[in-house]
């Protein structure tokens, strides 16, 4: 997302005074930089783990009992309890030719940019690498389904999204699904059910995450999973197996990265710590880092409406200071759903450059039930974008 946002940040330079020559862009070069970070972080975490004394075995495993775990080498390691954080796997539709798609786990060992690619699906991942590539200069399009992008979001967030990626060059097919796929040379070649028949370099699949409990042997302790495969736990993440636990993505409860983090805090707090807490799943913020960004906390407007709340919605929609000078066409977007009884915020959803930063701060204020007074109580700061939200009318 970074690499991508500097093409933007060249041209905008243009309108500040900035006479640049023209920028290139290397995939191999970004690779190999990303991937040494990666490197880099992973034997953190593996330093970390050892020097807190923590057994790893880098091996396949299966539930072998409601104590014992098996290794692949057939080492059975037995334990008071047993946590699963094993995560999703992404999910593949099964239509012909699948196999020919990539998922998230591949799309980062690509050695050259892909010059073209359809994405299917319309969530965080879809437009985040959606975005990300066409600002790399990949000429993407999007196929997806349903009329409206990232589901679960504010709808005036969904129209403001599609249009700001629609000018940035992203084709959208909406109402539309994948009907088969074929290898042919250098190429794949994508059905449509509109009739349409794409011809591109690389096909990219992002249609969710399923929980990677298939051979886990769950069954062998007689644990409970969903239809989905997902574990289920109680608020203390505790599968219908006393000794057994999950946490994270494996649950399907919330699937983000910081979620799935408090959640094993908590599990750690409440097995070890003599601190039972659960985690608290009903107000949390989220982000999706397209260019401009979303940020979200709390209730959407027809998610507000649907619980019975009588709301009243602030909303204001700007061009960024940061804009003017270099033409871009870019709107902010801010709004607050306010219960028109209590004046308690119920959500704030905001679509702007580093929205994922302040949805962090205001959802401190959302969590302690923040009131519309409060906002309009605290001075703002001048110039930001953030000011918008405490003089919102």
């Amino acid at each position: 997302v970074y690499a991508g946002r500097y093409s933007e940040s060249f041209e905008d330079a243009k309108g500040f005074g900035w006479n640049t020559a023209t920028p290139t862009f290397s995939w191999e070069a970004f690779k190999a930089k990303r991937d040494a970070e990666i490197a880099r972080l992973e034997g953190l975490y593996t330093n970390t783990l050892n020097n807190n004394k923590v057994d790893v075995f880098t091996e396949f495993a299966k539930i072998s009992g409601t104590h014992s775990i098996t290794l692949a080498s057939g080492k059975t390691i037995t334990a008071e309890k047993i946590l699963i954080a094993v995560g999703g796997t992404p999910t593949r539709p099964d239509i012909k030719g699948i196999e020919h798609a990539i998922v998230s786990d591949d799309i980062f060992n690509l050695p050259t940019q892909p010059k073209s690619i359809v994405i299917l699906g319309a969530g965080f991942v879809a437009l985040e690498f959606a975005c990300a590539l066409a600002q790399l200069g990949t000429q993407v399009s999007v196929v997806h389904r349903g009329e409206q992008l990232l589901t679960g979001f504010d709808n005036d967030m969904r129209d403001a999204v599609l249009e700001s990626l629609s000018a940035r060059g992203i084709k959208f097919y909406l109402n539309v699904q994948a009907q088969y796929i074929e290898n042919k040379n250098n190429s794949k070649i994508i059905a449509l059910s509109n009739g349409e028949v794409l011809e591109v370099e690389t096909i990219f699949c992002a249609l969710g995450r399923t929980p990677l409990t298939a051979n886990l042997g769950l069954e062998t302790a007689g644990v409970i999973t969903a239809s989905s495969g997902a574990i289920v736990v109680n608020a203390y993440s505790q599968s219908n197996i006393s000794s057994i636990f999950a946490v994270g993505d494996v649950t399907n409860r919330i699937n983000l990265t910081p979620v799935a983090i408090r959640e094993g805090h908590a599990f750690a707090d409440s097995e070890f710590g003599k601190n039972p807490r659960s985690v608290d799943h009903s107000i949390y913020a989220k982000a999706v880092f397209t260019t401009p960004e979303i940020g979200s906390v709390g209730l959407t407007e027809l998610e507000a409406k649907a619980q019975g709340h009588d709301v009243k919605v602030y909303s204001t929609k700007f061009r960024p200071m940061a804009a003017t000078l270099s033409n871009r066409a870019d709107r902010v977007l801010m709004k607050l759903i306010v219960d028109t009884k209590t004046d308690i915020v119920l959500g704030c959803h905001i679509f702007a450059p580093d929205a994922g930063e302040m949805i962090q701060l205001v959802a401190i204020a959302v969590q302690m039930k923040v009131t519309k007074a409060q906002f309009d109580a605290t001075i703002a700061v001048h110039p930001t974008m953030a000011e918008e939200l405490v003089t919102l009318l």
